[in-house]
């Protein structure tokens, strides 16, 4: 299956419009769209919405977003992975390491895993 991309509620819009614009096939939602958990979803929710639906969560929740993973993964569940942002890397920045992933990436490559981007750090 595909790359498919989940954004935090807290991320901009403009990295779903970049994403898109760099790749119209690519399928990515927000947190609020209509056919996704809605703005203030507990993120163990999240986890296992994206699990259901096999979405990557891109976030920039660096505090307790291992510890949701480790709570998720104890329970026997798993998830398509996570990409932490860096916020010290622009928009543009992020949103050209997103499509490389999307690119370079071999199925289930990045499951049950938080990578903090940039991976070429």
């Amino acid at each position: 299956m595909a790359i498919q991309y989940l954004l935090d509620e807290h991320l901009s819009p403009t990295y779903r419009s970049q994403l898109v614009r760099r790749n119209p096939e690519l399928v990515v939602r927000i947190i609020g769209d209509l056919d996704v958990p809605p703005k203030g979803t507990s993120d163990p929710e999240i986890l296992i919405w994206c699990e259901t639906n096999g979405f990557i969560l891109v976030t920039n929740n660096r505090k307790s977003m291992p510890r949701h993973l480790a709570d998720h993964l104890a329970s026997g569940r798993h998830i398509p992975g996570i990409f932490t942002i860096d916020a010290n890397q622009s928009i543009g920045q992020t949103v050209e390491e997103l499509i490389f992933i999307v690119e370079a990436s071999f199925e289930d490559e990045y499951q049950d895993r938080i990578e903090y981007l940039p991976l070429s750090q």
